[in-house]
This record gives structure tokens, sequence and C-alpha cells, in this order.
């Protein structure tokens, strides 16, 4: 009896797409159904959830025991659409002119269903070498639940050798991305009516003087550096992203906060950059004490990820651009969860995949159809790597 087709990249996209993985929904669906798939083929998959079930890591292996293999990385949440004017449907798949759009195409849905494939192909290919398939969630707010599948991981006996992250790279082999700090700047004010503003502490202007100390901290990196040239932006940045504080116009308000992120190059000590904003802020406050006591403005860490900085001559590094036929190497601005794999697991890493983040995050997000084959393309030769025993 003949086995049946295994589903083209396209279909398994178009799946895809039609689940609303938006960071804020459960993922839970779209991960069962994978399973599915793969349980089709005879091949195990070990669903690691949250604490409320309804979303879930997902990993898998098709090949022979013992370690380690290469792990194909992605993650399956997308950004919001709301306020965004799309002109197609964002959670239908549409081609249209050699495009695939869809919210999540090009972030990073593409490569999830290429990697998907690979695996189904790689369960009727009788590996010598194991290939692993790593989906996760909440990535784009933060790197957040790949950490508890990295938990697990770091308890098995063995590792891969290897991973491939399949961001949107454009199918350039990337090497490094900035690290990132996310925190918060709680400021203390005193609260008063507006009538007699002078008398209170206004802790909106508190924030808008500490917003002051952060574009002050970056004009120096941009001038002083340090540098790294192979980045659109060669230097570490300081990026004021939200403030929010008061209740009406009339009531001058005692606390307002201030979102602010860090995104470092590799070997920046990002606590001494932090210790030096927590100076500009007491700065701000403490000719103020003797009139107000309660004056504050604290800085608090709310999370983080690591950078990745692969070095250009490493051996995961000459494999995927023997996959590719690629010459150099790039870095790229966003973050990935590369840099987790590699330092807590100690995985070598390098992000590379089909489409381009100038269309993710967009309205009307795509990915090319070229750029889903030429993905195809690298993965039917890791297959052939892998068959060959790498």
């Amino acid at each position: 009896m003949s086995q049946p087709p295994i589903p083209s990249a396209r279909g398994i996209l178009a799946r895809l797409i039609a689940f609303d993985t938006v960071s804020s929904n459960p993922n839970r669906a779209l991960m069962d159904w994978v399973a599915g798939l793969l349980t089709a083929e005879g091949i195990e998959s070990l669903l690691v959830p949250d604490a409320g079930g309804g979303k879930a890591n997902l990993y898998a292996t098709v090949g022979p025991k013992g370690g380690g293999g290469v792990m194909l990385s992605g993650h399956t949440d997308v950004v919001p659409v709301e306020g965004q004017a799309w002109t197609r449907p964002p959670f239908e798949l549409t081609e249209d002119g050699g495009r695939l759009y869809g919210r999540g195409t090009a972030d990073m849905k593409g490569f999830v269903a290429c990697a998907i494939r690979a695996m189904l192909l790689a369960a009727r290919g009788g590996l010598r070498v194991p290939l692993h398939l790593a989906l996760s969630y909440d990535e784009e707010i933060g790197c957040m639940g790949v950490r508890s599948l990295i938990e697990v991981l770091e308890a098995a006996p063995d590792r891969p050798r290897f991973c491939i992250v399949g961001e949107p790279t454009g199918m350039q082999v990337a090497t490094g991305h900035k690290g990132k700090v996310a925190l918060r700047a709680v400021c203390t004010g005193r609260e008063g009516h507006s009538a007699l503003a002078p008398l209170a502490l206004n802790a909106l202007h508190l924030a808008a003087d500490f917003i002051g100390v952060v574009r002050r901290v970056q004009a120096r990196i941009a001038a002083d550096g340090p540098f790294d040239g192979d980045y659109d932006v060669p230097y570490t940045t300081v990026h004021a992203g939200k403030m929010q504080g008061g209740v009406q116009v009339n009531i001058v308000p005692n606390r307002a906060t201030v979102d602010f992120e860090i995104r470092s190059l590799a070997g920046v000590d990002v606590g001494a950059l932090i210790g030096e904003l927590r100076e500009g802020a007491e700065a701000i406050v403490a000719p103020l004490r003797a009139e107000f006591p309660e004056a504050a403005i604290t800085v608090e860490r709310l999370w983080d990820y690591p950078g990745l900085g692969t070095p250009p001559d490493a051996a995961v590094v000459n494999f995927v651009k023997s996959l590719t036929g690629a010459n150099g190497t790039i870095k790229v601005a966003f973050g990935t969860e590369g840099g987790l794999f590699d330092a807590r697991l100690g995985v070598p890493t390098v992000i590379c995949g089909p489409g381009s983040m100038a269309q993710g995050h967009k309205p009307d997000e795509f990915v090319s159809v070229e750029q889903i084959g030429r993905c195809e393309a690298m993965l039917a030769g890791l297959l052939g790597r892998l068959q060959a025993g790498l």
C-alpha cells in the first residue's frame, strides 16, 4: 500500500496562517495540529505547556537516538493586526504575483512550514544523524515561551550539535544579533489640584526629565561607541517606547512610568549602562527631596534575552553556508531565541530563513514563493547531509 503524499510547504503554511496565534491568544490548537501531522508519520512530539495549558512549545526528533544532529527552531506566535490597513485577509493565505500574503508569512510561519515538511520527509528518509524541530510561543513578547522548553532540554542527556533559527534573513546566514533588556522607570511625585500645580510634584514631569537622561546616554553611545559595522545601527541603543501616567487633566499625577529598552552589542557592560541611568535618575530627584521626601525614580528590570555572537568561522556557520551557497554572513537588528539556545544550551546557532523582516509586523505581510523555494532547497540539502552522516 502506497504512502499518502506529504503536504506541500504552501499547504502547511496555509493551515498555519489560519490559526490566529497573536501572542495574546492560545496556540495550543496549532501545536496539536502540528503534533497530529508528525504522529501520522510516526514522529513522537513532546508538548511543553504553559501554566494555563492554552499555549505550548513542541519538540520532536527524527532519526537515531544519542544526541547530535541539527535543530530547526521557530516561533508560532505573531504580532497583532489591529490598527493596520490590510487589503487582504490577515489569517487566510493569499497568493498574488509570486507572493504569499498573511500574518506571519515572513515572521516566521513560512520557515515553520518548511521545517515541518522537512521533518515529514525525514521520517521517510533513513537518517543517520537526527533532525530536531523546536517550535515555541511568546517569542514576540520577549522570547518568553521557549525558556520552559530550554529547561527541558537542559535536563536531557543529549543536545543538538547545531541550531538553525529560521527568522527571515532573505536566506542569508546571520551569525549575530544584539541582546535586549526591557526596563521600567517608576516615577513618584506628589498629587495635587492642578490649580495649585506648583505646590505638587508632577510625576509626568519627572518621567519627561528621565527620558532626557535616556536621550543623553544614547547620544554619548552614538558618538563614542563601541561600534560594530555589521549592524545597520552599529552601536548599542537606548530607546524609550512608552510613557504612562495621570488620571485627568485637573489632577497633578503622583505616579508615572517610562518603559524603555537597551539593545546591546556583544561585550557591552549593560549593568554599567543601567547604573548610569539610575545615577541620572537620582540626580533628578535628589534636589527635590527637601520639599518632597517621597520623590523617587526607580529603575526596574522587566525581562531580557542574550545576544548572539557566533564566530564567522564556526563549524555551524560553514555548515549552513554549504547548504545555502552563501559566501558571506550578516548580522540582524532584531532579536531571536538563538541567543538563548547558545547561552543556556551551548548549541552553536545561526539564523537563516525565508523572507525579510522589512515585511514583518506590517499590513499585507508576505513572503515570496521564491524565498520559500530557496528554504526548501536548503532543507533538502540538510536532509541529504543527515542521511549521509553529516
